[in-house]
Parts: C-alpha cells; structure tokens; sequence
C-alpha cells in the first residue's frame, strides 16, 4: 500500500504542474469551461487513479481497501471498494477508450473515462475540489459497467420477481396467522368446559343474638319472692339476704314445663 501512495503522490504532482500553471491564465479569462490543458491535466490525472486500481489482484483488493480505512483515506476506500463490487461482472481491464473533463455545478472537477475491460465497457467517474495549493483534490470514484438492454431486463425481471415473491409470502403469512384464531377459538372453549365447576361457599352462619341482660334489681315484689324462697330453701331468716343482682338466663328450662 506504501508503494501505491509513493506512485499516487508521484502522479498527481506530475499531472498538476501543468494544471498550475494553466489555471492562473485561466482565472484571469474568467471563463466556465476547462482551458484544454486544464481538462488533459485532469484526465490524465483520473487515467493514473484507474491503472493504478485495476493493477490491484483480485485477491489484494479487499487487503487494499483495509489499509486504506486504516489510514482513514475514505476517497481510496471508496475506489477501491467500486472496483471490488463490479469486478466479477467487468473481468480485466483492457484499456481506455476516451476521456472527458468539466467543470461541475459546484465549482468543483468531473472526469469521465471510458474504459474497455474483457466482459463490458466500464464508465469510470472521478469528481475533484481545488486544495489548499489550488491543486484538484479527489473527492470521490465510481465504476459504472454497461449492461446490455437484455441484461438489463434480466435484472429488472428479478427485482420485480423477488419483491412481488416476498410480498406474497408476507400476505401468505399473515392468512395463517389469521386462519389460527378458530383454533385457539376452539381451544379456550375446550378449557372452559373441561374446568370444574366453581363450589359456591357455604353461606356464614349468623351471629347469635347478643344476649341483653335485663337489670331487675328494682323490682321490689321480685326481690322479695327470690329472697323469701332463698331463706325457706335454706331454712334461714330472710333478714341476713342481701339481692345484689338478679339475671335472667336465657333459655331456661322453666319455660319449657
């Protein structure tokens, strides 16, 4: 990877003295298009960035975009990474057809070249900004194969089929998903049924009715008889009695005779 920065380096300083030199006539013209020596300087500058990829194996290529993520170069990783995605579909490179250098909208550089490579054409873009030294710098590549108008609808047809076949397998889904419910229906029934059936609990007996005591103390004919039948029961003088209380017992067996 050292050495490909090292020839980098080298092209680019080599392509651009010319485009130094003429980008000061060119300021002073003040005109929109690249003076012819400008655009040479540029395509011959993104022929450089082409070779110097396709010289790259097929199986150094990843190892190439790596080091350059490690670097932190994303511009050569981009370059890199286009020319992995399209390599099985281009084959080797053969040689360049033409190349074309512009202005872009934004002030900036576009070069496009056309390359032939053993299985198709390729449209190779590169798109550059002036540096601190009024130098292009790379802003960014792109390999564009060119597929024939039968490739094309091959593709076309494939994208069409795999989306339509994913949502038909989606709705399909979705139908079994909806055709279940009865079943689980008939599941929650079956529970229902098959459950026993819930004991009512007894019922709480009630309290029993407090128990009023009836104060009769004040009855002065009723502690006269309870205390004349206490002393002819104990054969004693009813002067020595004293009625303190007197209660009555609830359910005594008295009513009952």
């Amino acid at each position: 990877m050292k050495q490909i920065r090292k020839r980098l380096w080298l092209m680019v300083f080599m392509a651009f003295a010319l485009f130094a030199l003429s980008a000061c006539s060119a300021a002073e013209a003040e005109t929109e298009k690249l003076e012819e020596q400008q655009a040479k300087a540029i395509c011959d500058l993104t022929e450089g960035f082409l070779e110097l990829c396709v010289e790259i194996p097929a199986e150094k290529i990843e190892e190439a975009e790596a080091s350059a993520i490690k670097e932190k170069d994303l511009v050569m990783a981009g370059l890199f990474s286009s020319r992995k995605s399209v390599m099985k579909d281009t084959g080797d490179f053969v040689e360049v057809i033409s190349s074309e250098a512009d202005l872009t909208e934004d002030g900036g550089y576009e070069c496009i070249v056309n390359a032939s490579f053993a299985n198709r054409r390729v449209e190779f873009k590169a798109f550059y900004e002036d540096g601190a030294d009024g130098i292009p710098v790379p802003t960014s590549f792109s390999f564009t194969p060119e597929y024939s108008t039968v490739e094309k609808l091959e593709k076309a047809g494939m994208n069409t089929l795999m989306g339509m076949g994913t949502v038909f397998l989606v709705l399909i889904f979705i139908s079994l998903i909806i055709s279940c419910f009865k079943f689980i229906n008939n599941f929650e029934n079956r529970a229902k049924v098959s459950a026993p059936a819930a004991v009512p609990a007894p019922a709480a007996a009630p309290a029993p009715a407090a128990v009023v005591e009836e104060d009769l103390t004040d009855d002065l004919e009723l502690v006269a008889v309870i205390t004349a039948a206490i002393a002819a029961f104990d054969n004693t003088s009813a002067d020595g009695l004293v009625v303190r209380s007197i209660k009555r017992v609830p359910g005594a067996k008295w009513k009952r005779a």
